[in-house]
C-alpha cells in the first residue's frame, strides 16, 4: 500500500475512534491499538512529511476575519469549452493522448505550497481575481497541511462537499426554504465564510486537478505524471483515465455509469491534453483555453402526462408541490414525481392537470420538469391546506410566489413535538424518522400523538408513498406497535411539557407512584415542593394539564397504551443514594439505557462521568486505560465488571 494512502486510512481509522469515544462514549478500539496506530501515523508523517488537515496529531486554530482579502491570478482562470457529443470528443483528441476525469461541481481553489507548508489559497473568483481563503482551506478534512516537497508548488483543484454530508447538514435545518439547494451553493458558502470554524463543520473535501508549477521537477513532459507528482504528495486527485481516439467514447460510458452512485456532486467532464509543451503550444481563444474541452451530460428528456400535484406542507407553513406523473425510466431508474418548488414556477409552466409534460434529471441525478407541451393552465391552487384544512394563502416573498398554511396550530408545523414524542427517551418508536413524520403529517395522517397508533387504517395510502413499500411500512407498524406496552416516564416525557426533560419526569413518576391522574390534578404548591421540580416546572405542568385541548390530546393517546407501573417492591429502593458511571460495551442489556432505566428504577442516579461522588464504574473492561478508568483510578473509585454489578447490587 502507498504510504499516502496509508496515513489517509490512519486518519480515518483514529477519529472514527475519537468521535465513538468522545461523542458516542462508545470504544470502538482498546487503547492500546489507538496508541499503535497513532504512532504509525506520526511515524508515516514524519517519513513522508505528508500531514492531512484533519490528522489526529494535529491541533487545529481557527481563525476569523472581518472580510475576505482579493488578489488578482497569476493568469486568468477561463472556463472551458464544451461539447454533449461524445463524438466530438474524439474528433477534437484526433491522434493525441488526452486525460478524462470528472468536471466537479464545487467551488475551484488555487493552492500554494512554500517550505513544504500550506502559504495560500485563492477561489476563481470571476477568473481574474478571486478571494484569499487561506485559512477556511487548512480545515478541508483531505488537505495535506504539510508536504515533503519544500520548493513552491502551485495546483487547482475544487473543493466539493458530497450529497452525504449535504443531506446531513440540510436534515439540520428545521425549516425547508432555508435548507440549500445543492452541494455546489453550500460548499460555495462554506468556503467562503468569514470564519473558518464554519467551513471546518462543513466537512469539505480538495480534490486536485491541474499543477500549475513546481520548481526544479521534471515531468517528462506529461501530465500524468504531475497529477501522480500530487498524489505522491498526500493530494487526493480526481478520477481520470488516460485515453485516446479509440477509447475515449467507452471511457465516457464508463463516467456514465459510475455517476449513478457517486457521492462527489459532478456536472459532467473533462478531456485535457497529456502532451505539456503541445497543450502550450495551442495557446487560448479569448474565452477557452485550446488544450481542454468540458464534455456535459446531453440530458435524457422524457414525454409524460401530468397527474396531480401533491401539496406538501412543511412544519414553517409552506406548501411545497410536487408533481405527479406518469412512470417514465431516466438515466437508468423509473421516476413519477419532481418538486416544483413554488407557484411562481407552476404559473411559468402554465401546468395543468392532465398536461404533456417533458421530464429530465439535471445532473443525471434530480428529477425536474423541462417543459409543459399543453401549456393548460388548468391547476387550481387549494384553498385549504391538505394537512389541518387551515385557510391558506399566497405570499410574495422577492416576486417568488409560495403557499403557506395560516393556521399556528397546523399539524404540519409540530413535526419537532412529534419528532420529540417517537425518540428513544419517549415512545422510542424506532421506524419514523423525522422525515416520515413530515409526509405522514402533510397528508393529514397525523394530527395528534394518538394518531401514530391509528395509522394502519392508512395502509394502501402509505404503501404508494414515496419511498414506502409493503416492507417498510410493515416495519414501522411493528415498532409502533411494539411502543404501546410503555411507562409513564416516558410518556410524560413524550408531551413535551415545557420545561420538562427526562429527569424532571422521572422525579413526577416517581413522587407520584407513577399515577397520571395524580400528576395531572395535582397544583403549583404541591408540585413546587417536590425535590427537583420547582416554581417554573410547576407551572408549566399545571398550565399543561389545565389546557382542554391537551387534556383531550392526553385521553386520546393513554387509551392507546398499556401503561405498565414499575416494581414497587424492596427492590425499587435498594439503589438509593448511590450513582453509577456506565462505560464501553454491555453484553446483558440491550443498551446502556436499559441499564440505566434498571437502576434508576431502583433509586440510584446514573451519571455522566466519573466524580468524588460515583459509587462505582461499570465497565466490562475493567483493565482498560480509557480516561474514565484513569479517572477512577485517581479518586480511588471501584471498577466493576456488568457482571460484578448484577452479583453484588442486584442479587444480594
Amino acid at each position: 500500500m502507498e504510504k499516502s494512502v496509508r496515513i489517509r486510512e490512519l486518519v480515518n481509522i483514529l477519529n472514527d475512534a475519537s468521535r465513538a469515544y468522545y461523542a458516542g462514549d462508545t470504544e470502538v478500539m482498546s487503547n492500546y491499538e489507538y496508541d499503535r496506530l497513532y504512532d504509525e501515523l506520526t511515524s508515516l508523517e514524519e517519513e513522508t512529511g505528508i500531514v492531512l488537515a484533519n490528522s489526529p496529531t494535529r491541533t487545529v486554530g481557527y481563525e476569523s476575519v472581518d472580510e475576505l482579502p482579493k488578489e488578482r491570478h497569476a493568469s486568468p482562470m477561463l472556463s472551458l469549452d464544451k461539447t454533449k457529443d461524445r463524438e466530438a470528443l474524439r474528433d477534437w483528441l484526433g491522434d493525441q493522448e488526452g486525460l478524462l476525469s470528472w468536471k466537479l461541481d464545487g467551488l475551484t481553489i488555487v493552492l500554494t505550497y512554500s517550505q513544504g507548508k500550506l502559504e495560500k489559497a485563492v477561489t476563481r473568483g470571476n477568473g481574474e481575481v478571486g478571494e484569499v481563503i487561506t485559512a477556511n482551506a487548512r480545515t478541508f478534512v483531505n488537505l495535506p497541511a504539510a508536504i515533503p516537497f519544500k520548493g513552491t508548488l502551485v495546483l487547482r483543484g475544487e473543493a466539493v462537499i458530497g450529497y452525504s454530508d449535504f443531506e446531513k447538514i440540510n436534515e439540520a435545518i428545521p425549516e425547508v426554504e432555508s435548507r440549500y439547494k445543492n452541494p455546489r451553493n453550500l460548499c460555495s458558502g462554506s468556503v467562503r465564510q468569514l470564519s473558518s470554524r464554519i467551513t471546518a463543520q462543513r466537512h469539505v473535501k480538495f480534490f486536485a486537478f491541474s499543477l500549475v508549477s513546481a520548481d526544479g521537477i521534471d515531468f517528462a513532459n506529461r501530465r500524468t505524471k504531475q497529477l501522480e507528482f500530487l498524489k505522491e504528495m498526500g493530494f487526493e486527485v480526481v478520477e481520470y483515465f488516460p485515453v485516446n481516439a479509440d477509447t475515449v467514447t467507452d471511457r465516457v460510458g464508463y463516467f456514465e455509469e459510475a455517476i449513478k452512485g457517486n457521492d462527489i456532486p459532478s456536472d459532467g467532464l473533462v478531456l485535457t491534453l497529456d502532451d505539456l509543451e503541445y497543450s502550450a503550444s495551442l495557446g487560448r481563444t479569448a474565452k477557452f483555453p485550446r488544450d481542454s474541452i468540458a464534455f456535459k451530460w446531453a440530458d435524457e428528456i422524457k414525454e409524460t402526462k401530468l397527474l396531480e400535484i401533491e401539496w406538501s406542507p412543511s412544519r414553517t407553513g409552506l406548501i411545497n408541490p410536487v408533481a405527479i406523473f406518469e412512470p417514465v425510466e431516466l438515466e437508468g431508474t423509473t421516476v413519477s414525481r419532481a418538486s416544483v418548488h413554488n407557484i411562481s414556477i407552476i404559473e411559468s409552466l402554465k401546468l395543468g392537470i392532465g398536461d404533456t409534460i417533458t421530464v429530465y434529471k439535471a445532473n443525471m441525478i434530480i428529477p425536474q420538469i423541462a417543459e409543459d407541451l399543453t401549456g393548460s393552465g388548468n391547476l387550481t391552487i387549494p384553498s385549504k391546506c391538505p394537512a389541518c384544512g387551515g385557510d391558506t394563502a399566497i405570499m410574495n416573498d422577492k416576486g417568488t410566489r409560495t403557499l403557506v398554511c395560516t393556521n399556528p396550530e397546523c399539524s404540519a408545523k409540530k413535526i419537532k413535538s412529534f419528532t420529540l414524542f417517537v425518540s428513544r427517551d419517549a415512545m422510542q418508536i424506532d421506524g419514523m424518522s423525522e422525515a416520515t413524520l413530515e409526509k405522514l403529517a402533510g397528508r393529514g395522517m397525523i394530527r395528534e400523538y394518538a394518531d401514530i397508533y391509528r395509522l394502519d387504517r392508512y395502509r394502501d395510502e402509505i404503501c404508494r408513498m414515496d419511498g414506502f413499500g409493503d416492507k417498510s411500512y410493515k416495519n414501522m407498524i411493528d415498532c409502533i406497535e411494539k411502543s404501546r406496552t410503555t411507562t409513564l416516564v416516558r410518556v410524560i416525557y413524550s408531551l413535551g411539557i415545557p420545561n420538562v426533560g427526562l429527569s424532571n419526569a422521572k422525579v413526577l413518576c416517581r413522587h407520584f407512584d407513577h399515577d397520571l391522574e395524580r400528576i395531572r390534578k395535582a397544583g403549583v404548591e404541591e408540585l413546587s415542593a417536590i425535590d427537583g421540580i420547582g416554581d417554573v416546572i410547576a407551572q408549566s405542568i399545571v398550565s399543561y394539564f389545565a389546557d382542554d385541548k391537551k387534556k383531550r390530546i392526553v385521553d386520546d393517546l393513554v387509551a392507546e397504551l398499556d401503561i405498565k407501573k414499575p416494581d414497587t417492591s424492596d427492590q425499587a429502593g435498594k439503589l438509593e443514594g448511590m450513582t453509577f458511571v456506565i462505560t464501553g460495551s454491555l453484553h446483558g442489556y440491550s443498551g446502556r439505557n436499559e441499564l440505566k432505566d434498571l437502576i434508576e428504577g431502583m433509586g440510584g442516579k446514573v451519571a455522566g462521568s466519573v466524580s468524588s461522588n460515583t459509587t462505582c464504574l461499570i465497565n466490562n473492561d475493567v483493565t482498560s486505560a480509557s480516561s474514565k478508568n484513569k479517572k477512577a483510578k485517581e479518586l480511588g473509585i471501584r471498577i466493576i465488571s456488568e457482571d460484578d454489578f448484577t452479583e453484588e447490587y442486584l442479587k444480594a
